[in-house]
């Protein structure tokens, strides 16, 4: 079965999602990583490996989701709790601009102070200061957390966004979109599956681009981590709007939910993967962050292009 369904990937043809089960669990991983490496070549036959220099910067760590799985969030009125200043900010746009950089990657809690119109300002105002400079900013979940504080739908808050310089928007968030998986993560009410992906849908309508991500090892089955990949590939043929796909392994230190982080095997065959289902993603993203940057290295036989 395995040596069928490997002749039908190296031929182009599309897998279901049984045939991603039975890949994913009796494909020896150097056939995986040989279908995934097959891919790539199809799509980048220039054999040019991507990145670009930004900057992640979490602009408060105030939170009202409280996901099991996150260490980093603060209950409201926590002494650690914080918001960073629009000149703390730009100090960090500058140190970034001076090694090279020329994006922001803007992602925080849901912090229930913060109005739309903090995130205007603070947009407009980068802007003005460094008009080339690009904001990657506010996942699904936060623009959803946004669209509920403030009382106006999510293609509202997408828009005046955009309109205060918004450029793209990240994929964090997603986790496993499956919602008996969110329910267990406690984050289905800050975004449900349904929710996440039609945010994203209208990022897409609104002229944006976006990029995709995914998490796993927590409590999530193998076919829940194929069901997530099949729904990212049903949205990029409605839309065409995904840039990239990130896959990383849970981090457990410090959580509520605790456990083990998966194998660097596993995030290799799980990248494999997601190269062989997510046919219609142009480019995936090695998490060299999370996996080290041997494993990155590693990332780029196993169907990464870009090492972000």
């Amino acid at each position: 079965m395995v040596d069928q369904i490997a002749t039908k990937v190296r031929s182009g043809g599309r897998v279901n999602a049984a045939e991603a089960l039975e890949l994913y669990r009796h494909a020896p991983t150097h056939v995986l990583g040989d279908l995934a490496d097959t891919i790539r070549t199809r799509k980048h036959p220039e054999r040019i490996v991507t990145y670009i220099i930004d900057r992640n910067v979490n602009y408060t760590n105030i939170c009202v989701a409280r996901c099991n799985f996150c260490a980093f969030y603060r209950t409201v009125g926590s002494s650690d709790g914080y918001v960073l200043g629009f000149d703390e900010i730009f100090r960090k746009i500058d140190e970034t601009i001076a090694v090279g950089g020329n994006q922001l990657l803007l992602q925080g809690g849901h912090n229930p102070d913060l109005p739309i119109q903090w995130y205007e300002d603070l947009f407009r105002a980068v802007k003005l200061r460094y008009p080339e400079f690009k904001l990657h900013a506010l996942s699904p979940p936060e623009v959803l957390h946004i669209s509920r504080l403030n009382g106006i739908p999510t293609r509202t808050v997408i828009d005046r966004l955009v309109a205060a310089g918004l450029d793209s928007i990240p994929g964090g968030g997603a986790e496993i979109l499956v919602d008996r998986v969110r329910k267990l993560l406690n984050c289905y009410s800050k975004a449900s599956s349904d929710e996440w992906l039609d945010i994203m849908a209208q990022a897409h309508e609104a002229g944006l681009r976006t990029t995709a991500t995914m998490m796993y090892g927590t409590v999530e089955t193998d076919e829940e981590r194929i069901e997530h990949m099949m729904r990212l590939r049903d949205v990029q043929d409605r839309t065409g709007g995904f840039t990239a796909f990130i896959t990383w392994s849970y981090q457990p230190e410090h959580t509520e939910h605790g456990g083990y982080e998966p194998t660097g095997v596993d995030y290799l065959r799980t990248l494999a993967l997601s190269r062989i289902v997510l046919d219609n993603f142009d480019n995936l993203q090695a998490s060299w962050v999370t996996q080290g940057g041997k494993v990155g290295q590693l990332s780029l036989a196993f169907g990464a292009n870009d090492m972000g």
